[in-house]
This record gives C-alpha cells, structure tokens and sequence, in this order.
C-alpha cells in the first residue's frame, strides 16, 4: 500500500526512544524528512545515526525541553512549514491526588498537556495557512479508563484527547486533520521505568520490576505488551493518504483492553 507520505517533511518529539523513536523509522522507511525532537542531544544524534545508515534519508534534530515555553516556541518557529506533527514527548508520575505535590503536577503538564497544546498552535498556524497537514496526538489509554492512582496522567490524557476531537472537528475547514493516538501498555523504557515504581511501592525493590512485569502481562489480551512499531504502523496509516477522511478521533491500540473488565 502506497501510503504517499514520500518527501512528506514530520516532526516528531519524544523522538529519541520508544514510540518517538519507532514512528521516526517508520516515516523513514516511507521516504520522509525528519525532524526529530528531545531533551537530551546526544541522544538525538544518535537516533539520527541510525535513522541515516539505514534509511539515509534526511534529519534534523532539535534538543531542547519542551516543558519550557521558549523552547516551544522556538521549535514551532523552526519547523512552522512541515506536513506532519507528531506530539508524542511527555511522562507524567503515577499517584494519587494527596501524592502528586501541585509542582510535580504542573511540571509533568507543562510537558505533556501545554507542550502539546503550544507546539500545535504554533504549527496549526502554518498548516492552516497552506490549506493541508496532519497533526496526531500520541495520548494514552489513561485518558479512557481513568485511574485514581494515576490521577495526574488520567486527567491530561482526557483533557488532550477533548483537545484532539474539539481542533480536529473545526480543522478540516482548513485543510488540516487532527487524530489522536491512545496506546496501551506498549513495550518502552517507560514501562519498564512503571514497573519499577510499582516494584519499589509493592515488593520494597526495584530490582524485581520483571516480576511485577511477568504479573501484569499475564490479564493482558495476547498475553504481551504492544510494540512501538505497531504504534507506529498506526500513525503513519492516519498520517498518510489512505486516512484522509479521519480528524477528530482518537484510535486506542491496546488489543482492547480498556474494554476488559
């Protein structure tokens, strides 16, 4: 299937590992150019490394935080012309609400709510002005099935995901299509660093993460984690011609576990 994203140009933050890193290959394997974003800039080259001897095609990175403002705007300076946006940076701390201190909930939103929301402005604005482009929110399953032990994350994701479908429906007016992205549990550094947490809280060591990982996999469908490449298949698919009829929803890739009991 000819997904015609060839010469399509796709920033992508969180782009240095896990699904970031995996939707970055999977637009390389399509001929794209990539702009790839992230805090830490050695880990930038080398995702750009990889990406070049395997795919050789071209990418631009662009470290900076995007908890901060500035560098939000800056960004969205940088890249105001490319087709596809790809909001996927963010980790937001598990806890309930007397857990969660107001600057660990602000700081994780700055990230994952307003990165998100300020990068797309920026952005929007230039897609809307050229009549066409895609933006794709990579949200969570959180934002379905809200956790009162994941109350900070429970209540971005729902928030992002309004966000997604409230843009998205007012942007075909324009050219533009808005989709969001809600995985499940997906095999990253993150989930490994989520295990760990619950290892250290349960077990009192972090040390026995696998177990807790071995636990949890077991009341999965299938019986495993998702992939990041099969998340990024899926945004590739609706960032693509093939889904050009598709704005204002959000897909949730979990093999249906939110539907579970």
């Amino acid at each position: 299937m000819d997904l015609e994203l060839h010469g399509k140009s796709v920033l992508i933050t969180g782009a240095s590992k896990g699904i970031g890193f995996a939707c970055a290959a999977a637009f390389a394997a399509e001929g794209c150019r990539l702009h790839l974003a992230a805090r830490s800039a050695a880990a930038l080259d080398d995702a750009r490394s990889r990406l070049v001897a395997q795919y050789g095609v071209e990418v631009t990175c662009h470290p900076g935080d995007l908890g901060v403002t500035a560098d939000v705007m800056t960004l969205g300076r940088d890249c105001c012309g490319v087709d596809v946006l790809v909001n996927n940076a963010g980790a937001i701390p598990g806890g309930r609400l007397d857990q969660i201190d107001d600057v660990q909930w602000r700081r994780a939103w700055d990230l994952k709510v307003f990165g998100y929301i300020n990068l797309t402005r920026e952005v929007y604005a230039g897609m809307r002005g050229r009549g066409q482009g895609v933006i794709i929110n990579v949200i969570g399953l959180a934002g379905e099935r809200n956790r009162p032990e994941y109350i900070a994350g429970s209540s971005a994701n729902a928030g992002l995901m309004a966000f997604t479908r409230a843009l998205g429906a007012e942007s075909v007016d324009h050219g533009v299509r808005v989709v969001g992205v809600n995985p499940g549990r997906i095999e990253t550094e993150r989930q490994h660093e989520v295990m760990m947490d619950m290892a250290e809280a349960k077990l009192g060591d972090r040390a026995r993460w696998k177990e807790m990982l071995a636990k949890m996999v077991e009341t999965l469908p299938f019986k495993r984690l998702g992939q990041p490449q099969e998340v990024a298949d899926l945004v590739a698919f609706l960032a693509s011609a093939r889904a050009s009829y598709i704005s204002a929803t959000v897909v949730s890739i979990d093999a249906g576990q939110s539907l579970r009991a």
